[in-house]
């Protein structure tokens, strides 16, 4: 086992039309997984999901799915949660329709709340999502809380290691492009890397962590607010993170994560880049 690299979604390279054309275009490249994007909302049919999932299959092809960007576990509002449950449980239907095993989740704004009142509210409302969850028949699809970008957002690494121990079916989704933006750009290099992946050890174990799930891209962020857009590796502003680092650090503890590329357009080429970085530190 080693780990995994893909794109999130379809790059501007991309030479078809259709997603069911994805997964061989994706291996083609040398490339192992691929993230299917629901982010504006859950839109694709049972026979469409299913001819993405068969593609996958047969060009051996790892798949998740990113659940609506809209989702926010940290609103209180009964009617907010039972939207959020609904929007959670149609992620995980097309994504058992494509054979996908894990699903992203954002955490949610912090709706001028403290961090931990609505940590609080965040960590209750996924009680009841994963009680769904399992009743619907969907505790075979991991669910994947994302560490965010803005500053205003819940879900810093402390933040969603806490969710994860709601439930050990729960896989972190760190996104270090989030965590170097909403850390204004410190969480970068070596020693950034290793002390992430010690903190995720020992909040998690290694048996659930040296598989993680992953999205990475180098991101430009606003002093004030953290996150302001994704970027690629071959834009020339001095942007973070450095891949490098963290990719000679995985290969080092033998861990196994899958890697999701989030570059603005390149995401193909940038999850190659990222996976040799990788090989070559093996």
């Amino acid at each position: 086992m080693s780990a995994k690299f893909g794109p999130a979604g379809n790059a501007d390279a991309f030479p078809y039309k259709s997603s069911a054309d994805a997964p061989g275009w994706i291996a083609s490249l040398g490339l192992d997984c691929y993230e299917y994007q629901c982010g504006k909302g859950v839109h694709v049919g049972e026979d469409s999901a299913r001819k993405v999932g068969l593609a996958a299959k047969e060009a051996g092809i790892s798949m998740s799915l990113h659940a609506p960007y809209f989702i926010n576990l940290a609103n209180p509002d009964p009617e907010s949660l039972k939207k959020t449950t609904g929007y959670i449980l149609s992620a995980c239907q097309v994504a058992d329709w494509m054979g996908a095993t894990r699903v992203v989740v954002h955490t949610g704004a912090l709706m001028k709340r403290t961090r931990r009142e609505a940590l609080d509210i965040a960590t209750a409302s996924m009680k009841e999502v994963l009680k769904a969850w399992e009743d619907e028949g969907y505790a075979h699809i991991a669910l994947c809380p994302e560490t965010m970008g803005k500053i205003g957002q819940l879900g810093d690494l402390d933040e969603v290691l806490e969710l994860c121990q709601l439930d050990e079916r729960l896989i972190p989704c760190v996104d270090f492009g989030h965590l170097y933006a909403r850390s204004l750009g410190e969480l970068t290099g070596p020693e950034a890397c290793k002390a992430m992946l010690d903190q995720m050890e020992a909040a998690l174990g290694r048996s659930r962590v040296k598989g993680f799930h992953s999205h990475f891209s180098q991101i430009e962020f606003t002093i004030k607010g953290g996150e302001k857009c994704h970027r690629t590796f071959d834009d020339n502003g001095g942007f973070g993170p450095d891949p490098a680092p963290l990719m000679a650090e995985i290969a080092r503890r033998g861990w196994e994560p899958t890697f999701i590329c989030e570059s603005a357009g390149t995401q193909e080429k940038d999850a190659l880049v990222m996976k040799r970085l990788y090989l070559q530190a093996q």
